[in-house]
Order: C-alpha cells, then structure tokens, then sequence
C-alpha cells in the first residue's frame, strides 16, 4: 500500500480519472455483470470495529477474516503482522493458500484503520487470484483502490482520510476525492449509500465532491440528461462530424453516421447511430441509456 501518514502533502482533486473509469472497465470484463453486482452489501462497520480491549494480534486477524469472506475466498488464508514501516501495509503474493500481510506497527494503536489497511491489501490478493492487473506500480495500485472501492470494502480507505492542524492522514493512491468518485459510482450502481458510516468529516466531503463528479458522467452528451449547454456543443460537433475529447463521445462512419461515448455507468464505449432520440444498452453492465444523438 501506498502513502500512509501525513509526511507528505496531501493531492486534491482527479488526477488519476482516467486509469479509475480503466479500472472500472476492467473489473466488469473480468468479473461479468452478475459477479460484480454479488457485491451489493458493503463490509458493515461492525465488521471492522475494534474494542478498547481487543488484542490487536487477534482482531487483525478477526478483520482480515472479514475481508476474505466478504471477498468469498474461503480457501485463502492471511497471515498478518506488524512491523516499522515506511508504507501503511504490504503483502506477499504467492501461490497461497496461505498470504503474508505486513501492517505498519502504528497500526496497534491506531487500531480504527486496521480495517482500511487490510482492504487494499487483501485486495490485492483477490486480483493476483484473478490474474487482473495493470502495467506499471501506480496503475496497479490505482487498480487496487477501485476494486476494492466498487466492490464494497474501501469505503474504509476513504474514512481513513484525516486532514487538519493536528493530524493528516490518506491511506492509498487515489485522492479523497478520487475515492470519492468510485463510492459514488458503486451508490449509483448498487443503490448503497456510504455516507451514514463516515467517522470523518473530511470524508464526507470528499465523497460529495466525488458523487458531484460521478453525477456528471450521467449529463455528458449524447445522453439526454446532457444540459443545454452541453446539448449546444455537441449539435455544433455533430454537424461538423467533429468528436470531442473532453466530450468523450466521437462520430464514426457516414453511412449511417454513428456516435461512440463511454457508459457513464462501466465506462465501455458504446456506438449508436445519429437519429435523434434513441435507447442503448450497455452490453457490458446492461445500463439502459436513452440517448439524443
């Protein structure tokens, strides 16, 4: 895992956008629409609580158990220490079925993150089992936060994020607001609301800005939610047969001309032809779109 404590300043905003709605793609091509959407209750917060009291040798176990039952990988085993660290967590992926996780120490005593932690690296260890992965670290560990984000397990990564005058804190690659953006594609996806489990304030913020984001991938033309505004550039593109890279939409072909743009729901590009009001289907995470092109 990634950065994990406040050493560095912390990056705002959606620098990572593109390789996120990449990830996403990805984990509905591996996955299959059904598997994806088995997902549909998150890791409750009881799952992941800690008592005062609670040995954190035990409970860590106890919440990595969660984690692999929440992943359906019965036959996958963690085992889990502490150690210094410059990182929040690593693990060794091997053959299984036995893993190895390292948590940094202050994890013990800062034992409300635990939980986090263990959501990415477990996650990693669902995807070496898929055989998923991106090129490159920093895709990869992009990779990583989205899955684990969608598929119910990193909302935790996000109420990890603290920022203030007294502490600063960000497990992860992604930005909050990046988080953000994925927790609200899963809301969106999924009918699950995140926000009643946040502890930090900074999080709910970050995923009002990352839902804001999300909700504007639903108004992008040629769908028919589009704005005015939005709705005016794409008739000019259109009579020009001039795609838009900020758009994200295309025109291919000329008889019939045809119009490609990503689903706002998996990210797949999905063709229609130019006729004015019509319905498309992703084939991909069976989002019904209706569209005017």
């Amino acid at each position: 895992m990634g950065p994990g404590s406040g050493a560095v300043e912390i990056a705002h905003g959606f620098p990572h956008l593109e390789t996120v709605r990449a990830a996403i793609t990805a984990l509905y091509r591996r996955l299959s629409y059904d598997t994806v959407h088995s997902f549909g209750l998150s890791v409750p917060p009881s799952d992941v609580a800690f008592s005062d009291d609670e040995d954190p040798y035990l409970g860590v176990q106890r919440v990595a158990g969660a984690m692999v039952g929440h992943l359906r990988l019965p036959d996958a085993r963690m085992i889990v220490s502490f150690r210094e660290m410059r990182h929040a967590g690593s693990v060794e992926l091997a053959a299984g079925p036995e893993y190895f996780i390292e948590l940094n120490s202050r994890f013990k005593t800062h034992r409300r993150d635990i939980g986090a932690a263990l959501a990415h690296e477990v996650m990693h260890v669902y995807l070496h089992r898929l055989d998923l992965a991106f090129p490159g670290t920093r895709d990869n560990e992009i990779l990583t936060d989205t899955a684990a984000a969608y598929l119910g397990s990193g909302w935790l990564l996000l109420d990890a994020y603290r920022e203030s005058s007294v502490t600063t804190q960000k497990l992860g690659y992604l930005t909050p607001e990046e988080f953000g953006y994925v927790l609200a594609k899963r809301a969106l996806a999924f009918g699950e609301d995140p926000s009643p489990w946040f502890t930090s304030p900074q999080a709910y913020d970050a995923y009002t800005r990352g839902l804001a984001r999300a909700r504007r991938d639903e108004r992008r033309p040629p769908l028919a939610a589009a704005g005015r505004l939005g709705r005016h550039r794409y008739a000019r593109d259109r009579r020009a047969e001039r795609g838009s890279p900020e758009g994200g939409y295309a025109f291919e072909g000329r008889d019939p001309l045809r119009v490609s743009f990503p689903c706002p729901t998996c990210h797949q590009r999905i063709r229609v032809p130019v006729r004015g009001r019509v319905r498309a289907r992703c084939q991909l995470c069976r989002t019904v779109l209706d569209c005017d092109t």
